[in-house]
C-alpha cells in the first residue's frame, strides 16, 4: 500500500540561533500534525539591529504522512 504525504510551510524565529528556530518549528509542527517525517530548511534570514544579529528566522517545509 502506498503512503501519501503532504508538505506545509512554517516560518519560525528565534532570539538564539538557527538551530533553535528549527527545533521550535519541528516541536510546533508535532503539536498539530501527526506523522511528521522530515523538514527542509528552505530559507534562513537574520534581523540586524545596531550592527548585531538580534533574530534568526527559518522557513521550513515540513513533510507529514496522511492517515489512511
Amino acid at each position: 500500500m502506498a503512503s501519501v504525504a503532504r508538505v506545509t510551510t512554517l516560518s519560525v524565529s528565534s532570539d538564539t540561533s538557527f538551530d533553535d528556530a528549527i527545533a521550535a518549528g519541528i516541536a510546533r509542527a508535532n503539536k498539530t500534525l501527526r506523522g511528521v517525517t522530515g523538514a527542509w530548511v528552505k530559507e534562513q534570514k537574520v534581523e540586524v539591529s545596531g550592527g548585531a544579529v538580534v533574530s534568526w528566522r527559518v522557513v521550513l517545509e515540513v513533510t507529514f504522512v496522511l492517515d489512511d
